[in-house]
């Protein structure tokens, strides 16, 4: 068999054809015979990559999704989720919640980089620690990648700081919550006890608790800011970890900042709760029983009708407004469906890259001044 290559010094056949043996080929052939070739390299080449990814597991998952930041709390050396989850939802308290439903919203709630957990056994009548227990277990983390916070004193039927309480308490937890330990255990709303127990007698069992590995940390939460350096004052340094403040830190009410530097001088982390204060900045509005002043829901209510009007939505920027302070280590919203989790996490991503939408803020904070830091009473009179 023998071919004729043509160069430029060669006077091609008159047919301006190609011969192999007593075969004649036209340009035509020789075009799709190069067209062939190429696609088997190609393909060969595709090939070759698919099976390396695959082998290497890069073509099999997708990229991660971007997760939200993590804040140190106080001296303990945990790293909390900027944005926490709030369990209460998942004790049914605003609606019934599946098991299913629970699961898949804490399972959402890991994949976009949520760590933190609270709950109490006052949530949905133990219900919510029950169902956090169960999520927990279903999605299967190791234990090291969460924190998980819970509280004792304040129950169903009543309140009970006693140290036979809360150190029954904590075993009662764990078990609903299919734990060994929690890292957090919190004396739950102090204001409706004695605060003076608090100090000479739950702090000390809880210290018990901590020194058998059943808590890592010890918190205490409550609404008015005053009874924080109360405890605070009159504690060993270093008994109590963390402070759980809520309604105190968002748009309508900020007196919680000035109390900021006091608790990072003493070296307490800090979680802030009800960025969307119990309510009233959302656009279902507050529930029935909600205690603030007539004037507070009013103003509240114009804020969220001005921010629907220019298309805004009031809840996103009360949130962002409370994650804008990096002196707080996490900002606790209640959570108990897939969506929320990622509006939340959607309203965290967006203040890291743009930033928050300082117009509207400035324009509802206008609405807000007369009310500004209007609180409501809470607990028992002190002696």
């Amino acid at each position: 068999m023998s071919f004729l290559v043509t160069s430029p010094s060669m006077k091609p056949p008159e047919s301006n054809a190609y011969t192999c043996g007593t075969h004649e080929y036209g340009p035509t052939f020789f075009f799709f015979l190069l067209i062939i070739i190429i696609r088997f390299i190609v393909h060969s080449s595709l090939l070759h990559l698919r099976s390396t990814a695959s082998l290497s597991g890069t073509m099999a998952s997708p990229p991660p999704p971007a997760t939200v930041d993590l804040r140190e709390l106080g001296k303990t050396g945990l790293k909390l989720s900027s944005v926490g989850f709030g369990a209460s939802p998942l004790g049914s308290v605003f609606g019934p919640v599946s098991e299913d439903e629970a699961i898949a919203t804490v399972r959402e709630a890991f994949r976009l980089g949520i760590n933190f957990f609270d709950t109490s056994p006052y949530y949905g009548g133990t219900l919510s620690e029950k169902m956090l227990g169960k999520a927990l277990k279903a999605v299967g983390k190791p234990r090291n990648e969460y924190i998980v916070s819970t509280k004792c004193g304040r129950y169903i039927e009543g309140f009970d700081f006693s140290a036979e309480r809360v150190t029954k308490s904590i075993d009662e937890s764990l078990e609903r919550l299919q734990l060994d330990y929690v890292d957090i255990l919190q004396c739950h709303d102090i204001e409706f006890g004695s605060l003076d127990q608090i100090v000479n007698e739950t702090i000390p069992a809880l210290l018990k608790l901590k020194e058998s590995g059943k808590i890592r940390f010890i918190g205490i939460t409550g609404l008015p800011l005053w009874i924080f350096t109360y405890v605070l004052d009159r504690v060993p340094p270093g008994s109590v970890d963390v402070i759980l403040s809520y309604c105190h830190y968002s748009i309508n009410d900020t007196t919680l900042e000035d109390l900021l530097p006091y608790l990072m001088n003493k070296g307490v982390g800090i979680i802030s709760a009800s960025p969307l204060a119990m309510g009233l900045l959302t656009e279902r509005g507050p529930p029935e029983w909600h205690p603030a002043p007539p004037e507070l829901k009013a103003a509240c209510q114009e804020a969220t009708a001005f921010c629907k009007r220019k298309g805004k939505n009031i809840s996103k920027l009360a949130l962002q407004y409370s994650l804008s302070n990096k002196a707080i280590s996490s900002v606790l919203v209640g959570m108990n469906a897939v969506r929320q989790v990622e509006e939340n996490v959607v309203a965290v991503l967006e203040l890291e890259t743009s930033g928050i939408d300082q117009e509207t803020l400035s324009e509802v904070e206008v609405i807000l001044k007369p009310v500004k830091n209007q609180t409501w009473p809470s607990g028992i009179q002190q002696t």
